[in-house]
């Protein structure tokens, strides 16, 4: 397993780069052809091309289906691995995308090997479905994502788990992204400053007043990441902009902090305010998750292990499956810690383990 992920470390796939893409989702093809496994290639014009691998025993309903999803891209570019080698230090694997998500790739691959040495008896089709874009918002992929949930009984999400005993993730927030926009008007700042209306000065009341809309107890976040504006110092800005993050737990928090951003009004007269955006992924409620879980749970403990559950801000690829109504169990990647810095890294001994658990829940469900 340590092998096979060092292998697909090594070859880097940032979200935005198809040529390196397409060489990772290349290998992958490699991989499940080794073990027999048909892989449909979905090519995409702009993006790395996804891979949807089918598994069928003999005795399979025709409609019976699981579905075991993730995603092989990173947020790193390439040429990070020149300053961030993968490299095996004391039990742990370092390495860009290792725990996000590599890992739990590599071990659903030999979840799937373990199944098919043992000679287990699946009652459903097992079909994984490994995307290039969920780091960048599978635009390219969601689609996809959501017509093979639509046809699945579960979804088994590979992403990673929680913190140093690996809880699986019931529940995230759902994320988006809404740009405000504002229009002044320019003037020279020496000779006519009246002249003019700052969109800078606007922006900042602006970004003020939603500041407070924050509300931590709810779950709510609404953070302003990005800011630019105006072209020179001795001119008023007649524009600028900025893009906020939104996170919520619940819909109708969602849905609020929606209209609230559309019916601002402007503070200063004459500024024509403008947004677009808002929430793309809704959150992924527990009530999806947990009969999945309390079974992941019974099934660790037959093993020897404790198995517990969290709840994350960030979201996933999940949140779209578990917002059809489908049961989604998410968090069943790799322990380890460091997402998107230099210090990611995997527990190199929790892999089997985690690798038997999908297994078992493959084979259960």
């Amino acid at each position: 397993m340590l092998d096979t992920l060092s292998q697909l470390t090594l070859i880097e796939s940032p979200s935005l780069e198809k040529n390196h893409a397409d060489r990772c989702a290349g290998f992958l093809a490699d991989e499940w052809l080794l073990r027999g496994t048909p892989v449909q290639v979905i090519q995409q014009k702009h993006r790395g091309d996804h891979l949807r691998i089918v598994w069928t025993p003999a005795s399979t309903p025709p409609r019976a289906q699981l579905l075991v999803l993730g995603h092989y891209d990173t947020v790193y570019p390439t040429g990070t691995l020149s300053r961030m080698p993968f490299r095996v230090v004391g039990g742990k694997a370092f390495g860009p995308g290792t725990f996000d998500m590599k890992a739990g790739i590599v071990q659903a691959l030999f979840a799937l090997e373990a199944l098919q040495q043992l000679q287990t008896k699946i009652s459903k089709r097992l079909v994984f479905l490994w995307t290039s874009d969920e780091e960048i918002g599978s635009e390219s992929s969601r689609s996809l994502i959501e017509a093979e949930a639509r046809r699945s009984d579960a979804v088994f999400v590979l992403e990673p788990s929680l913190g140093p005993h690996g809880l699986l993730k019931t529940s995230r927030k759902g994320v988006g992204e809404a740009k405000l926009m504002v229009h002044g008007r320019s003037a020279h700042a020496g000779l006519d400053p009246e002249a003019g209306i700052n969109a800078i000065h606007e922006l900042a009341a602006q970004i003020v007043r939603i500041e407070k809309w924050n509300d931590p107890r709810r779950g709510i976040t609404i953070n302003a990441d990005l800011i630019d504006g105006g072209t020179r110092t001795n001119v008023i800005a007649d524009r600028a902009r900025v893009n906020f993050d939104l996170r919520a737990w619940r819909l109708s928090d969602m849905t609020s902090i929606e209209k609230r951003i559309r019916t601002l009004k402007p503070i200063s007269h004459g500024v024509k305010l403008e947004f677009r955006g808002g929430f793309d992924r809704p959150p992924l409620e527990r009530s999806r998750s947990a009969v999945l879980f309390g079974r992941a749970k019974s099934l660790a403990k037959q093993m020897g292990y404790t198995l517990g559950e969290a709840a994350a801000g960030g979201a996933s690829d999940g949140n779209l499956t578990g917002a059809l109504g489908v049961p989604t169990l998410d968090g069943l990647g790799a322990v380890g810690d460091g997402a998107h810095s230099d210090a990611e890294h995997i527990l190199i001994k929790t892999m089997p383990f985690r690798a038997a658990l999908l297994a078992a829940l493959l084979a259960s469900c």
